[in-house]
């Protein structure tokens, strides 16, 4: 018996979303694999991480917590791969993003809130616009790899971050924890709920604004044209280097604006390896979410609940941390399986 795979010609709607949805499962049955080999029992896992993520009020506003940078961040990688730039360095420009809203909050803690605050969302978005411009560059101009470029300059911005909070930014009062002194209250981000901070507004507003720009607008239909088909854009009359620097800069710019969120939001200072590999994590909901900002939401926040039920087991069944990931990475393996059945039938021949 022969297997073949079929190109579909035209393609269901319901496929769209029942693809991601047979990912997910898939990847959670991987995962139940996983732990019956750590010897767990998977249904009580599960129960114990649903339990963490949504039993109670305090343990839903932890979910929000975590979804909030991976709605930001999914954002900002999905704008790049609308256009086929494979930005996998979210990880450093959500770093750098954090890195510049602590200067501003370090340097000028006097000003008053709304303008401190202002301030750091900017230079939030440009340390992180920066960060996403170099490779956009060097692929422009170079030719180079985005993916090589773009992921290794997430380790040079979580050194840079390192030697910060070990350095010159290091609290003298900090009895020797790499972390920044204490963000004065006009640098903190106004609570919502708990600790549901503002930068919920943030996701919120970048949804609609992605959306309205990448659907509504003629630069984002040039985005869909180029993403397509790169040589029929430049034949078409679109700047093919000004996109890719822009998307870039806009792709950097809001992993930045998650970087800001956190450190104000959340921490209220910079210290050593402050993200739970956010940068990541975005790269998984960005594809699971079909690169659409309004599915963004909702599987950002299954992916916040897997992180704040991942913290549970880890507490309540003494498993390690990485479960977490294991996890994670069954779904994304799953995910990357499943594209086969979005664009081609199976068949079988004797």
């Amino acid at each position: 018996m022969q297997i073949i795979f079929e190109k579909l010609i035209t393609r269901p709607k319901w496929l769209s979303y029942a693809v991601p949805a047979g990912s997910i499962i898939t990847g959670l049955i991987l995962g139940a694999i996983f732990l019956l080999c750590a010897g767990v029992n998977p249904l009580e896992a599960y129960s114990e991480m649903l339990q963490g993520a949504f039993g109670s009020k305090y343990a839903f506003s932890e979910t929000v917590v975590k979804t909030i940078p991976l709605i930001l961040i999914g954002l900002g990688v999905a704008v790049a791969f609308r256009m086929l730039l494979w930005n996998i360095g979210a990880e450093g420009q959500f770093y750098m993003g954090a890195i510049g809203a602590t200067f501003i909050a370090l340097t000028m803690k006097d000003l008053p809130s709304y303008m401190l605050l202002t301030l750091m969302f900017l230079s939030g978005f440009l340390f992180g616009a920066l960060w996403g411009l170099i490779p956009a560059l060097l692929k422009a101009y170079g030719g180079a790899n985005e993916i090589i470029t773009t992921l290794m300059l997430n380790y040079v911005a979580i050194n840079f971050c390192d030697y910060l909070v070990y350095g010159p930014w290091k609290d003298p009062d900090g009895k020797g924890f790499p972390l920044t002194e204490q963000f004065s209250d006009n640098a903190c981000l106004p609570l919502l709920y708990k600790r549901i901070h503002l930068g919920l507004i943030f996701a919120i507003v970048s949804i609609i604004l992605v959306y309205l720009i990448m659907n509504k607008s003629k630069w984002g239909y040039e985005i869909r044209v180029t993403g397509e088909n790169i040589r029929a854009a430049g034949y078409g009359g679109i700047n093919v280097i000004r996109n890719i620097l822009l998307i870039m800069i806009l792709s950097g710019g809001i992993a930045g604006i998650a970087g800001m969120s956190e450190v104000s939001g959340l921490t209220h200072r910079l210290q050593h390896g402050f993200s739970p590999g956010y940068g990541y994590t975005a790269i998984i909901v960005a594809w699971l979410a079909r690169l659409n900002p309004i599915g963004m939401t909702l599987v950002a926040f299954l992916f916040g609940a897997l992180l704040v039920g991942g913290d549970q087991i880890q507490m309540s069944m003494n498993l390690p941390g990485s479960m977490t990931g294991i996890i994670q990475g069954a779904i994304l393996f799953s995910v990357l399986g499943g594209e086969i059945f979005s664009h081609y039938k199976i068949k079988f021949l004797k």
